[in-house]
């Protein structure tokens, strides 16, 4: 497959550094950010690569040259008026024949991109797939709602509005397209994806699908930015966070623990939020912990609410997180029940399976997804069940003396376990004794 790198635009944000400077050649350690992403490319067999310039774009041909230093093609054009990011692209119309990669030139990222192409391609009807990110920011982001196959069914350009609730899907600004989206583009204009060419792709019922990924995508397009992503650089952060790196996990059961204990929760308005779960979850964010919720809900088996409105209690559960600048990497729930006699139960619901907790189905899931290190993870929850689940999972647990305060002995659990007044002193005393990543 080959890349294309989007690598115009002046950085005024990042004056002076910029005024002889192009962005993708600002420093990271001591290679420019252009050069991280060429290894990142390299790494995973991408060898063909165009990069589409424009402010000063002479001076990264000048450092890059013919790409033979990294064992890899590179082809250049540098535009002579600013085109916008899908304006750009437009130049490489009939020279790119199959599906390609493409994202922007000031993307510091480390990602798994086998697996992503992989993904894309098992998408057999993909005109485009993107990868969204849940981060501690969402009310500045660009956002998407996809459906439950994850096809993309809308976009939320900032800025949202108070009102808006919405899940964390962040556009982190790397696509897979077919070269089909050429048509989509006008020719010597400027135009921006987010802004102007998705948006048609959706109008036009194109199949887009969003990649959701907990691995590392972090711009440097403002001085504030660009300090942080070289902290992370320094802390070995970003070569952490690919996926072919295991990394451990909190699960978080989600009723007693983030929001309060409300019998048979099924209505929206019935949600409340923790005070003190914004700044827990913040807290297991900043220690470079994945987040995890790990939910039953019988009420869909036994028909007291349906995915769409579960959907929207997690939509109100991640907007009021982000408020506080706290993210939920990824969320699994168990939809089942096994036993029968509610008026309305969904049949093909009512079974007897292994991601019920305290089985262990929703946990080995997400380990699959996300190449989790067990050793050093651990379950957070506020019932036996959720004991009794780490205990399967053979993985640590910490109780709560909030919702069931684990005094509910719906079954026996055969280890003692510590138990804390809520989730913050829990993520308290987890870090404590276990320590950032």
């Amino acid at each position: 497959m080959k890349a294309v790198i989007l690598a115009g635009g002046k950085g005024l944000r990042l004056l002076p550094l910029t005024k002889n400077l192009p962005k993708p050649l600002i420093k990271i350690g001591q290679k420019p950010v252009i050069e991280h992403q060429i290894i990142l490319l390299k790494k995973y067999g991408l060898k063909d690569v165009w990069i589409l310039s424009g402010y000063l774009g002479e001076k990264i041909e000048e450092y890059l040259k013919d790409g033979r230093k990294w064992g890899i093609k590179l082809h250049y054009l540098q535009e002579e008026e600013p085109l916008g990011t899908a304006g750009a692209l437009k130049q490489l119309e009939g020279k790119i024949k199959n599906d390609f990669l493409v994202f922007s030139g000031d993307v510091m990222m480390n990602f798994d991109v086998k697996r992503f192409i992989s993904w894309h391609r098992q998408k057999k009807d993909s005109f485009a797939s993107f990868i969204v990110h849940s981060n501690d920011h969402p009310f500045s982001s660009d956002l998407v709602e996809v459906d439950f196959e994850n096809r993309v069914v809308s976009l939320l350009s900032r800025p949202h509005p108070p009102e808006r609730i919405f899940r964390n899907l962040s556009i982190a600004s790397v696509f897979i397209f077919s070269p089909g989206i050429f048509k989509y583009i006008p020719a010597g204009k400027k135009t921006d994806f987010e802004k102007d060419i998705l948006p048609l792709v959706l109008t036009a019922k194109e199949k887009a699908y969003a990649y959701s990924s907990p691995e590392y995508f972090r711009d440097i397009g403002s001085l504030e930015r660009l300090e942080a992503v070289r902290k992370d650089y320094l802390s070995e952060k970003i070569k952490k966070f690919s996926l072919k790196n295991k990394r451990p996990a909190i699960f978080l059961d989600r009723d007693g623990v983030i929001n309060e204990e409300v019998d048979q929760l099924c209505r929206i308005e019935d949600l409340s939020v923790y005070d003190f779960a914004g700044p827990a979850i913040k807290k297991i964010n900043e220690a470079g912990y994945l987040t995890i919720l790990a939910t039953n809900q019988p009420m869909l088996a036994k028909g007291f609410m349906t995915e769409k409105e579960l959907n929207e209690i997690h939509k109100k559960l991640e907007t009021e997180l982000g408020r506080q600048g706290a993210k939920i990497d990824a969320i699994y729930y168990c939809p089942h029940h096994p036993e029968n006699g509610f008026p309305g139960e969904i049949p093909g619901l009512k079974i007897r399976c292994n991601c019920r907790k305290p089985a262990t189905g929703l946990i080995q899931q997400a380990a699959k997804d996300f190449n989790l290190d067990f050793k050093n993870s651990c379950l957070i929850g506020d019932s036996s069940i959720d004991a009794k689940t780490a205990e399967n999972a053979k993985i640590k647990f910490i109780g709560v003396k909030t919702g069931y305060a684990c005094k509910d002995d719906k079954i026996p659990v055969s280890r003692n376990f510590p138990r804390c007044q809520n989730l913050l002193f829990a993520v308290n005393y987890f870090l404590n004794h276990q320590g950032k990543i």
